[in-house]
């Protein structure tokens, strides 16, 4: 994590530094004004404080690189500097996940991805998110939205009790957090202006705002995410991107002067300071490439059908494919003398059709498989045993779908053990920021890029690159590779 002091408290120190001569002897103080001494008596930050540690849990842990760190301090100090409250003090903290997200809690505590650092092309795209995030730690947003998250919750343990369900109450208060995770329409709204001011005060682009909403729209349509489903809670189901919000944003903008003329974009340290940045999966909850999810620490790998996308979550790999069919798979510890048709009968699938439950092996390893369904939905269920851990394959597709038995297949299939030389070889992703050569195009950028089977797609979303764009010589572009 990053601590940073209100940039205007340190600055407002520089001429007694000037003044001083040269001592030798200079050591440092005694009673340092640290972030946590400021903020021990405020309430708000007690709040942020409790929650910080769910937080960092919940995304993964903290992502640690010092270039990176540092790149993301410069721009959280510059705009501390320009703040509606130059008193507050701000921890940022970049959060280990593919997701693209930023978010503030009372008190000063921003956050960001690194997923989200790995979409921006320059500093002023990051600043106009965090001068966002930091404008609503100033209008103590999160206040609000505490009260309204309180309420939520005695909601939620009333429907628990009601449906006698503990699983309907986790659910219910889950569909309560996708609600309450975004800010009021006002607030965001409020939170929009604030920001593109302090972009145009911190000597930043202005119009980095609007460019950034569109690139996040651009990641939307190429993940094929609904905002309004999508479960990874991230900045684009918490933050509404309405085409007249961009506009807006270019509207306040328009203040500090036409675009293309005001402010620094900062793109080439921004590039700078995250070549390098560890792109998409981290290796502990392994890796997809295209079409296959492989785990060096398990030691496994599978493949799913091709036109299927593959969401590699924390608590689950999850896949969907054509005509609403979908895949889960997941890993228990279990006994090894557990008898796996007497554990897929355990009670933990509803619907299981008893008498389709069979023994069978999986590419050498012991497994078990059944049927199930529920309501519209059909089930294939595969367990697969490798020495104390049960893999758990869950393949739903309509009922009456044909396309059960082949996508089951598909996955048992090509479940296997990785090889010794496949564990070595497996490396994460990361940005690799290149320079355009002579000969040097798009198509020949592209076809370095690995991790996806829609390379060039991946490359213009990644570049923010519009339709016609053109590589000149010595340009700067990202690229995803080992």
């Amino acid at each position: 994590m990053l601590t940073l002091l209100a940039a205007a408290t340190i600055l407002s120190g520089c001429q007694t530094i000037l003044d001083q001569s040269y001592q030798a002897d200079v050591k440092p103080s005694a009673s340092p004004q640290i972030v946590d001494e400021v903020q021990k008596n405020d309430p708000r930050a007690q709040m942020g404080a409790r929650e910080h540690p769910r937080i960092v849990a919940s995304y993964g842990g903290e992502y640690h690189d010092a270039k990176t760190e540092r790149l993301v301090a410069r721009i959280t100090g510059a705009l501390t500097a320009v703040s509606e409250n130059p008193n507050q003090s701000y921890r940022i903290t970049i959060l280990n996940s593919p997701a693209i997200n930023a978010f503030a809690l009372p008190g000063g505590y921003l956050y960001v991805t690194r997923g989200l650092l790995a979409l921006a092309n320059d500093a002023a795209e990051v600043a106009a998110v965090l001068s966002h995030e930091m404008a609503h730690v100033t209008a103590n947003h999160g206040i609000e939205r505490q009260k309204r998250e309180e309420a939520e919750v005695i909601a939620s343990r009333v429907v628990a009790e009601v449906l006698s369900s503990d699983l309907a109450g986790k659910q219910a208060l889950a569909r309560g957090k996708l609600r309450l995770a975004a800010f009021s329409r006002q607030q965001e709204l409020q939170a929009d202006v604030i920001g593109v001011r302090m972009l145009g005060e911190a000597g930043y682009d202005p119009y980095a705002a609007a460019r950034f909403l569109d690139s996040m729209a651009a990641y939307a349509r190429y993940s094929s995410v609904d905002p309004e489903t999508d479960q990874s809670l991230d900045f684009l189901s918490s933050h509404p991107n309405a085409p007249q919000r961009v506009e807006l944003a270019r509207q306040h903008a328009r203040a500090f002067g036409q675009e293309g003329t005001v402010g620094d974009r900062g793109r080439d340290y921004y590039l700078t300071g995250i070549d390098g940045l560890l792109y998409g999966d981290s290796p502990d909850e392994g890796y997809v490439r295209n079409d296959t999810f492989l785990h060096a620490g398990l030691g496994i790998r599978f493949d799913v059908p091709e036109g299927f996308r593959i969401d590699n979550k924390v608590e689950a790999v999850l896949a969907t494919g054509p005509d609403e069919t979908a895949i889960r798979f997941d890993g228990v510890e279990a006994d090894e003398a557990q008898d796996l048709k007497n554990y897929l009968t355990s009670g933990w699938v509803a619907g299981l059709l008893p008498e389709t439950v069979r023994d069978t092996t999986v590419n050498g390893l012991s497994a078990a498989t059944a049927r199930a369904t529920a309501e519209r939905w059909d089930f294939d269920v595969t367990v697969v045993r490798d020495g104390k851990k049960i893999f758990r394959f869950l393949t739903a597709v309509p009922k009456g779908s044909t396309s059960l038995q082949s996508t089951a297949d598909t996955l048992r299939n090509s479940f296997r053990r990785m090889t010794p030389q496949e564990i070595t070889q497996l490396k994460p992703l990361r940005v690799r920021v290149v320079t355009v050569g002579s000969v040097d195009n798009m198509t020949t950028l592209a076809a370095r890029m690995m991790g996806t089977d829609r390379k060039l797609d991946l490359f213009k979303l990644i570049n923010a690159l519009p339709a016609g764009a053109t590589l000149s010589a010595g340009q700067r572009v990202k690229i995803i590779s080992e």
